[in-house]
């Protein structure tokens, strides 16, 4: 018995000096209950709203003061036109419009009823559903205190209408999130496997004696993976226009040109990972890993982004296929130009160019 405690204490002994191990065994706990439990929750917080006020009455103004208030709501303004309002929509920019009419408080007062109009952007239908439903509450707490104060009944009706998806379909907000997931895992993992593979077998040294530049080497691995990647895309984006009916409401050739910069930004990321590891299975590993659960959770198709604390905002912006899954998700749903995804665009390609400078220098320092 006595030998076996000594075991014991060695194998503690062990644990405890390895961080490594210690990081898995306490450090991951903490990390997925702080995940799981601030960041990844289907609940709609601080989504942002706005108001066309036409009626700038008591009434309406009780209203929009009672969802200010609110969590879940973050009013970015209260006088806008319907064209601007539209065109906040078509850039993502808001997740609910609210529309008071000229004569709202005075519907009220002599026909005891008015009309409220809702404004979602289906193109995420939980999310839609979830913040109509949050809105008709608090505007019938109001109508249920105006019902306690006068004799005569108020009814105060919610218009609801449902922008790209009337039908709240699952399939236009999932179909861009599986385009990202897919084309991630695909083009990193292949790509950085395929490069390792040449490193373990030893190939790599012929072919880096060949006449042809390094650089010349690696891009040459990428190539048939951006090939087959855009058969993939061009496979999903068939599939959900014919078999789930979904069309593509924006430009085939966008849609593809912005595939394709999505494709070379997950390629870049496959050879910095080959580059960084020596053998399939840690780059494999890293690739899952490094990329699915990112993906996942940081793309915005799964968690709305805006419920997660601030820091995880921030960290969401380092992964390229949130930028990508928006893209995708406002040419194919929405069916918005060029004009309206630059910004995201921008941002692809400046991570592309990033991690291809820094593959590159690493790579030759490698080499050194």
């Amino acid at each position: 018995m006595k030998q076996f405690a000594t075991f014991v204490k060695k194998e503690f002994f062990h644990v405890l000096r390895d961080r490594r191990t210690l990081l898995i065994l306490i450090g991951m706990p903490i990390a997925q209950i702080l995940i799981f439990g601030f960041a990844l929750t289907n609940e709609v917080k601080n989504a942002s709203i706005i108001v066309v006020d036409h009626a700038k009455d008591n009434a309406s103004r009780h209203i929009i003061s009672r969802i200010a208030a609110s969590s879940y709501f973050d009013v970015r303004e209260d006088a806008m036109d319907m064209d601007r309002m539209e065109t906040a929509f078509r850039a993502g920019d808001i997740k609910l419009g609210l529309v008071f009419p000229a004569n709202f408080e005075s519907d009220l007062a002599h026909q005891h009823r008015a009309q409220v109009q809702v404004i979602a952007d289906a193109s995420d239908p939980n999310s839609a559903t979830t913040l109509t439903n949050y809105v008709s509450s608090i505007i019938r707490d109001y109508q249920m205190e105006l019902v306690g104060q006068q004799t005569p009944p108020y009814q105060i009706t919610p218009q609801i209408r449902m922008l790209y998806n009337p039908q709240l379909k699952g399939a236009p907000n999932f179909v861009p999130g599986v385009i990202a997931l897919v084309l991630m895992l695909v083009s990193v993992m292949m790509t950085a496997i395929s490069i390792v593979r040449e490193k373990e077998t030893g190939t790599m040294e012929v072919l880096l004696v060949s006449p042809f530049k390094p650089v010349w080497v690696i891009l040459s691995k990428a190539v048939p993976y951006l090939l087959l990647s855009l058969i993939n895309v061009l496979s999903i984006v068939l599939m959900s226009v014919f078999v789930l009916k979904i069309p593509v409401e924006g430009s085939w050739f966008l849609l593809f040109a912005e595939s394709a910069l999505f494709i070379v930004t997950c390629l870049t990321l496959g050879i910095f990972i080959s580059i960084k590891t020596n053998t399939q299975q840690v780059a494999m590993l890293v690739s899952l890993m490094g990329m699915l659960l990112p993906t996942v959770m940081f793309s915005g198709f799964m968690f709305p982004i805006e419920n997660m604390p601030i820091i995880l905002q921030w960290i969401s912006n380092l992964v390229p296929a949130k930028w990508f899954y928006s893209i995708v998700k406002s040419i194919m749903i929405k069916g918005v130009g060029l004009e309206s995804v630059w910004k995201e665009t921008l941002i692809l390609c400046g991570i592309t160019a990033f991690l291809f400078v820094v593959s590159l220098k690493s790579f030759k320092i490698r080499l050194e």
